[in-house]
């Protein structure tokens, strides 16, 4: 048999070509898997941050053991030490494998959304989504007027800085990450509207906050206004946005006070779905009288 072929050995176990049993060894890689991700499953059922010793006793597993898993957990981000108490924390990669399966599963949760906003208002809808430093578009729907805006295809765009979807992203960024975004692509000037100053933009994003929403009134194409909202996770992160888009000679004060009423309720529908906390308003709007 050539190498990597298994064959059975006595009482029918596999074996490997070289003749060495290897469910012992499978065994205890599995074994260890299953241990990181106890540790990983105990340490958000403590609140996020725990002890090593409440650890070990939680899970049963002995101080070595656990701080050896731990070891590995931190070097690959998984866990952090919590410096202040002397104990682990959950860590960054966590949220980034979580915020790239929300994007995953975006565009089916996204789909009839967009289809009633391309049903609401007849124009051209889009989903985008962050992914590392560049924004891409990754669900469209044509408009339904005989002139329209075209979407456009599905794949990246160097425009976060000229786009209603980027600017609608980009606005609840930490300033060191927007920054950096922004920069990795530069300020291309498309129109004579466009921003090329960053702390120009800086402001139209503090506004974009304000407000709820990005507009884009011809700076990334002559002719066209776009809305944009963001949709936010449990944690507050930017998961992706929704915009529209509409020639200006449609888009009057009227009918783009519809654009941006669609987009943003459909945007906060979806954050909520993927458990946003609630909005200052929405919280104003609960409390008792």
């Amino acid at each position: 048999m050539t190498d990597g072929v298994h064959i059975m050995g006595e009482a029918g176990r596999p074996r490997a070509s070289n003749g060495r049993q290897r469910d012992g060894a499978e065994r205890a890689g599995i074994q260890s898997v299953d241990r990181a991700l106890t540790l990983l499953e105990t340490i958000a059922e403590l609140g996020g941050e725990t002890t090593l010793s409440k650890l070990a006793e939680r899970t049963g597993l002995n101080i070595s053991t656990c701080h050896h898993l731990l070891a590995t957990l931190v070097q690959r981000g998984f866990v952090t030490k919590a410096v202040a108490r002397r104990g682990y924390a959950l860590g960054a990669r966590i949220l980034y494998l979580s915020h790239v399966c929300l994007q995953v599963d975006l565009p089916r949760r996204a789909q009839p959304v967009l289809d009633r906003i391309n049903q609401a208002t007849g124009e051209t809808v889009q989903l985008a989504a962050l992914q590392g430093d560049e924004l891409v578009n990754i669900l469209k729907r044509e408009a339904r007027h005989a002139v329209r805006v075209g979407a456009g295809t599905i794949g990246t765009a160097d425009a976060a800085h000229a786009t209603a979807t980027g600017k609608s992203m980009l606005a609840w960024l930490p300033e060191d990450e927007m920054r950096r975004i922004v920069m990795a692509h530069g300020m291309t000037r498309f129109t004579p509207n466009t921003i090329t100053d960053f702390a120009a933009l800086n402001e139209a994003l503090r506004i974009v906050r304000r407000d709820g929403c990005a507009i884009d009134r011809e700076e990334f194409r002559p002719g066209v206004i776009c809305v944009g909202a963001a949709i936010r996770d449990q944690s507050g992160a930017v998961v992706g946005s929704i915009s529209a888009s509409a020639p200006t000679m449609r888009a009057n004060d009227e009918h783009l006070a519809h654009m941006r009423d669609e987009v943003v309720a459909a945007a906060r529908a979806l954050s909520v779905e993927l458990g946003a906390p609630p909005s200052a308003s929405e919280r104003a709007k609960a409390a008792p009288v």
